[in-house]
């Protein structure tokens, strides 16, 4: 879905669905340990299935740009003044779902590092 909205130039709602995706992936990760999955902030999702600092710096420098993300591409009110149609670029989305497609991939790991696969 990211990738469509980037393509159709909606690049708040690709910056949004990109957030939705990490999280939902990290969501994934704490799902497939038993564990409860709250929360839509992508750094604290991630501090959990990475306590103690496990994570690479890179992935948390992602779930920060992605939890920006998360209100004020969704609100009218979320920025200052305009739509936040008005605001995201190309090059948003692309640095969005690159971050997506990063926590995604960690996510994945630890999933199949679980399950042995």
């Amino acid at each position: 879905m990211a990738g469509q909205a980037r393509d159709g130039a909606a690049h708040d709602w690709a910056c949004f669905a990109a957030q939705q995706a990490a999280e939902k992936a990290l969501k994934a990760v704490l799902m497939s340990r038993g564990e409860d999955a709250w929360g839509h902030t992508v750094t604290a999702l991630l501090g959990v299935v990475a306590p103690d600092g496990a994570a690479a710096e890179d992935l948390v420098v992602c779930a920060k740009t992605l939890d920006k993300h998360y209100i004020p591409t969704r609100y009218p009110n979320g920025l200052d003044a305009g739509a936040p149609t008005d605001f995201y670029t190309r090059k948003d989305s692309d640095d969005a779902i690159a971050c997506a497609e990063r926590l995604i991939g960690f996510a994945r790991g630890q999933v199949e590092q679980r399950s042995g696969g």
